[in-house]
């Protein structure tokens, strides 16, 4: 059922389908995404991240010609505030008073700092607050609903029904979406989206088909390069977009174990520390870890509390670093400005698959290094959304054209959906068939109960579990192994291959001197500062002269 319209360019008027997609624009390359979307006679803008609103503005010499309304759309709805989704929107309503825009109370009380060089009073008059998991009926069958979508505080996916007499049509567009809890924001909820028979899913594809360790895994691997940083005298350079990551950045530096209690400095300088505070303006909206947390301490701006979290003002920057400190600033900003002669030496730690435009050399001596701290979902977790919501068309935006063509290549989309990955000005038509087989429905879950019996925990799961082909393997030898995966606890099975393994490890390393039973060898990696190989991951098998047993006592 695979159907790739990123070829096919077709007018609007000739169309004919009840439900139609003109992406004007879906950051293939700088611009953001802009989305016209069409149920019936209504027309909707999804999003406003392009730089230049002339683009929305050359299809209204056709409608004026054909006596529509002279305004690019019929209402305008933003998914969340990062300028890649809505840093066009303060030049639409300039150019078009009367389009009405909307967003959730959270978003829309983000979005000024898209403009920091105007006043904040003016522009946050032009966008309508909507309340979440409530339908709003815009026109006459036309209603949208709004529910949490993760990646930034007020971030939704939106949900769009169109109803005729003869059927209702239903589309659902993720803006940027992200499934895992992060340190400020709550994940996306599948269960809340489940059994919406879905006509059309348009979903970010930002990540492709790449995989991601889990995000409390990523956080403390981006702890320990920092803490390792600061150990050998080095301050550190967070560059980062002015919302998001940037305090998604200062949540962790406060709350993680690496830096609780230490005698250190945190400055935020720029559009970084006026995002921190459109955060504390929106506390009851933060999830209510994060709002105990500021019952017992403030959340950002903290001189009293080690690590001290503190404003660097701009007569300041030329001496920071002169101790080994941690400076989150502006992705745009001039990290010259912080990597003086007398300052340093300095770590930049640049996210993945943000562009920032770093120096070849600095006044300081200066390492550049990335790190991932993911803000939307990988391939996995889009895949999963998909499945759940098993729509009869996939429309992927948002994303480079390799990444895209990796999602839409995926046979086991292929072979369920129709799947497109269009270009920009490009008409899509999404033609709904009322015979449409479904997808069948992803696996199957199965509830059980949970008994604490003194040292012992038994989960008790229903005999169904064993027709799946899978169990046989998962219960090859009756042990299995249970990690955490945030708040969820995942169980696996445990091969024979896996305990042979184990068992002739545990006979060749028991009386040797290696990696393997050093005392300094945790995560397949040394941390002895004497020997050759600190800070390098090592073989289990391999050796050094600082080799020091595991069971020697201190």
């Amino acid at each position: 059922m695979r159907d790739m319209s990123a070829s096919s360019r077709i007018d609007a008027s000739e169309a004919g389908h009840e439900l139609e997609c003109l992406p004007y624009s879906v950051q293939h390359d700088d611009e953001g995404v802009c989305l016209l979307v069409k149920m019936g006679p209504h027309r909707i803008l999804l999003d406003c991240g392009v730089g230049d609103i002339s683009l929305l503005a050359r299809g209204l010499t056709k409608s004026a010609r054909r006596g529509s309304s002279p305004l690019p759309a019929d209402l305008v709805l933003i998914s969340h505030a990062h300028p890649d989704h809505a840093r066009g929107l303060l030049a639409l309503h300039q150019a078009f008073p009367m389009l009405p825009i909307y967003a959730s109370e959270v978003t829309s009380k983000l979005l000024s700092l898209n403009w920091l060089d105007q006043d904040p009073q003016k522009i946050s008059q032009f966008c309508q607050a909507l309340p979440l998991r409530s339908p709003i009926e815009f026109q006459e069958g036309l209603v949208a609903e709004l529910f949490p979508a993760g990646h930034l505080p007020g971030a939704v996916v939106i949900l769009l029904t169109y109803t005729t007499q003869q059927r209702t049509y239903k589309l659902l567009y993720t803006g940027d979406f992200f499934l895992s809890n992060s340190r400020l924001v709550e994940g996306l909820r599948l269960e809340e989206l489940r059994g919406l028979d879905l006509d059309v899913l348009i979903i970010e594809g930002s990540y492709g088909t790449s995989r991601h360790p889990h995000r409390r895994h990523q956080e403390n691997q981006l702890a320990e390069r920092i803490n390792r940083a600061i150990a050998d005298h080095c301050s550190v350079i967070l560059p980062t977009p002015a919302l998001g990551l940037g305090q998604e950045l200062l949540m962790l530096l406060r709350s993680h174990h690496h830096f609780t209690g230490r005698d250190l400095d945190i400055w935020v300088d720029g559009a970084v520390a006026a995002g921190c505070d459109a955060y504390l303006e929106l506390l009851p909206h933060l999830p209510s870890s994060v709002q105990n947390f500021a019952r017992h301490q403030p959340l950002f701006w903290d001189e009293r509390v080690r690590p001290r979290v503190r404003r660097l003002q701009p007569e300041h920057r030329l001496s920071v670093g002169n101790s080994p400190c941690i400076v989150l600033t502006d992705s745009i900003a001039d990290l010259s400005d912080y990597c003086q002669p007398s300052t340093g030496p300095w770590l930049i730690l640049l996210p993945e698959r943000i562009d920032i435009k770093v120096n070849k050399q600095y006044f300081a001596p200066t390492t550049v290094e990335t790190y991932l701290l993911a803000q939307h979902s990988d391939g996995p977790g889009t895949t999963q959304l998909i499945h759940n919501l098993r729509p009869q068309h996939v429309v992927f935006v948002h994303g480079s054209p390799a990444y895209l063509a990796d999602l839409t290549s995926l046979e086991e989309l292929q072979n369920r959906y129709h799947i497109h990955s269009p270009a920009a000005d490009t008409w899509v038509g999404l033609p709904i068939g009322d015979t449409f087989l479904q997808p069948a429905a992803p696996e199957t879950n199965y509830e059980g109960e949970l008994t604490e019996l003194g040292t012992v925990i038994s989960i008790t799961l229903p005999d169904t579990i064993t027709t799946d082909p899978r169990w046989r393997q998962f219960a090859d030898t009756g042990l299995i192994e249970a990690r955490w995966q945030g708040e969820e606890l995942v169980l696996r099975g445990l091969t024979q291959r896996e305990l042979l393994n184990q068992n002739s490890d545990r006979h060749a390393w028991a009386d040797v001197d290696c990696c393997g039973t050093c005392r300094h060898q945790r995560g397949q990696r040394c941390w002895n500062p004497a020997s050759p190989l600190y800070n390098f991951k090592v073989t289990l098998e391999g050796y050094c002269p600082a080799f020091e047993c595991l069971n020697d006592s201190q």
